[in-house]
This record gives structure tokens, sequence and C-alpha cells, in this order.
């Protein structure tokens, strides 16, 4: 009889659709275990990706399909527990690091640096282990928007940087390591040595994504990162105005070519706000984000608004997901970081072992 009414029940949850990897929380594996006792029903789910701030409506969804078929004394409990997905073939892993995901801009300018760090802390919200990586050697910002511009990491023993903490987030920056007012006047060899030491002689403890800030372009940095470390998966952020969209155009095909999977595309400063008035206007243009995803058949993200305290939150070392959690933009990065972290589970997980292959 059990054996039937726990049929039953996983039928109706056949029903439960979760609206970040669009499938039933049965077929995606979502759905853990169901424990009857007599009159009650207690509803295991084990979520791949962090989505704190659904469990709730999830929660909801579950007890009013079990409600709506004549169960009532439910209770459902959500955990989650985040794998390690697929990389790179003959890319060496890092065994305290799960999931690497690049952010990436065809040009300047784009806030793609304000995007990543808050994306980062929006993860983290969500209830992920989190670090970020300022790959940018020439222009690194992230010290100084997560508020520890100051601060220089210390060495251990056996020669690993410890990464410097800001708002709770691992971070590893050249901006740690050289003056901030002296230029980086180096070639590209340099620059990809660089970019790797941080990534292995950083002592990353057990981080569930690790969020690398991009430079600009398809230089030398992006070739390193397809060839040398281990990425999951790549989001490429732009502006509505065609000119960024032709840039942004270049970095997704190049992210195409390396066989990196593209998790999506999100688009900043779509919008202006008048601080005074409320005013909306859309000075670079509108859709262009979207149509971009759509031609390229990728995930449109999401759209961010071209708002000053977006910006002055993070030159104060305070970005806008820590600043005000709760206000419109911060819901805005969490809705982005849950759909990628989902989209990600669609992926291959990786192997559990992959053997080191040296040739000389």
């Amino acid at each position: 009889m059990a054996d039937l009414t726990q049929d039953k029940i996983e039928k109706i949850l056949e029903g439960v659709v979760d609206i970040y990897t669009k499938q039933d929380i049965v077929s995606s594996n979502s759905l853990d275990s169901i424990e009857i006792d007599k009159d009650k029903v207690t509803i295991n789910i084990v979520l791949s990706y962090p989505a704190q701030s659904y469990h709730q409506t999830l929660s909801d969804a579950i007890t009013t399909a079990l409600s709506e078929a004549g169960i009532s004394n439910v209770e459902v409990d959500i955990k989650t527990e985040i794998a390690k997905y697929a990389t790179q073939k003959g890319v060496e892993m890092l065994s305290e690091v799960k999931n690497i995901i690049a952010i990436a801009s065809g040009k300047g300018g784009v806030g793609k640096s304000t995007t990543a760090v808050n994306l980062a802390l929006a993860l983290q919200a969500e209830g992920a282990k989190v670090a970020i990586l300022d790959a940018d050697i020439y222009g690194p910002s992230q010290p100084k928007m997560l508020g520890v511009s100051k601060l220089k990491p210390e060495q251990t023993g056996e020669g690993k940087l410890l990464p410097i903490l800001g708002h709770g987030m691992q971070s590893m920056s050249i901006g740690y390591l050289v003056d901030e007012e002296n230029p980086m006047i180096w070639r590209g060899p340099m620059v990809t040595q660089a970019l790797e030491q941080m990534l292995r002689d950083t002592l990353w403890r057990g981080v569930d994504y690790m969020i690398i800030d991009l430079p600009p372009g398809t230089g030398d940095t992006q070739l390193t990162l397809s060839q040398k470390i281990p990425v999951s998966g790549s989001i490429i952020v732009t502006t509505p105005q065609d000119i960024a969209l032709l840039d942004a155009k270049k970095g997704l095909k190049m992210f195409e070519k390396v066989n990196i999977p593209i998790l999506g595309i999100v688009e900043n400063m779509s919008l202006h706000i008048c601080s005074k008035c409320g005013h909306e206007e859309a000075i670079f243009g509108t859709g262009g984000g979207e149509t971009m995803a759509k031609d390229a058949n990728v995930n449109f993200l999401g759209a961010l608004p071209l708002e000053i305290d977006i910006r002055t939150d993070v030159d104060e070392g305070t970005p806008t997901v820590v600043k005000n959690p709760d206000g419109k933009v911060a819901q805005i990065y969490k809705e982005i970081a849950k759909k990628i972290s989902a989209k990600l589970t669609q992926q291959d997980k990786a192997l559990s072992a992959f053997p080191s292959i040296t040739i000389e």
C-alpha cells in the first residue's frame, strides 16, 4: 500500500516544474525521497544549484499540487548539493574548485566587472560557496569593488597565497600584489603566466563556483583560459548599443570555437531610470542583448538598468547585492545567478578522475 501511495505521490509531483531548470522535479532527479508516516507525507528535495530565495516558492508548489489531490498533511525539505560539471578535455582540474564560470565582454565599458562581482555575490546569497578571480591584469578592479584594496594576501609555508575575503567571498587579483597606481607594463606571456599562477597557487577552499572576471576582448588571456583553465561555462555581458553588440558577438564566437559552453547573455545598462522622477529612457537602445541571444540560440539571462547606485555601490566597495540585498536590482542579479547555475546543471557532470598526461 505504501508503495502504491508513493507511486501516486510521485505521479502528482511529475506535474511540478522547476521554473529554472524547466524540468519537472521527478525527471530532473530533484526528488530525493518520499516518506510516509500514517497520514503525514514528507517530500525531500535536493536541488543541484543554489536557489535559497526559490525554496519557499517550490515548496508551496509541491504542497499545492498534493493538496489538490487530497493530500494535506505535507512537509517539504529542500537541500542543495552542487556538483562539478565537465570542462574542456585535457585541462587539469582544481581539487577545491567545482565549477569555473568566465564573465566576458567583447569591449570595455559595458560594466562587465560590476556585473561579475554582483553575480558572484548573488550566487553566494543563494547559498553557494563562491570565489572570484580578477583576470584583468592590466586593469584590476575587483579589490576596490570588494572594499579590500588595501589588503595583501598572506603566504603559506608551501608558497601558496591565501585568498582575500571580501564580503565573505574568496578573491584573488594582481591588484593585491602590486601598487594600484603602478601600470602593468607586461607582454602577453607574462600576463598569461600571472593568471595561471593566481589560479593554481592560491589556496582556494571548498569553492562551488569561481567567477573569473576576464579583461575585455579576445586576446591572450582568453586563449590561456581556454587552453589551461578548466572552465564549465561562460557569460557574455553587453549593452544594447550596436557597437557593443558587434564586439560581444566576437566574444561569443570565441567561446564557441574553443568549446566552452555559453550559459547566456546579460544585457547591462538596458534602461536609464531617472533618480529624480523615475522616468525610463533607453539611452543605448533596446532589445539588443535579447535579439543577440535569440540569433545565437543561447539563453538571455536578464537585463540590468543604468542606475547610478550600481556604480556608486561598487566604487564604495559594497556592491549592490550586499548593500541593498532586498532591492530591485539585487533581485535581478539573484535571478540571473539562479538561471546561470540552473543552466549549468543541464551539462554533463565531470568525471571523478582524469589522467594527467605530459608529453615532452
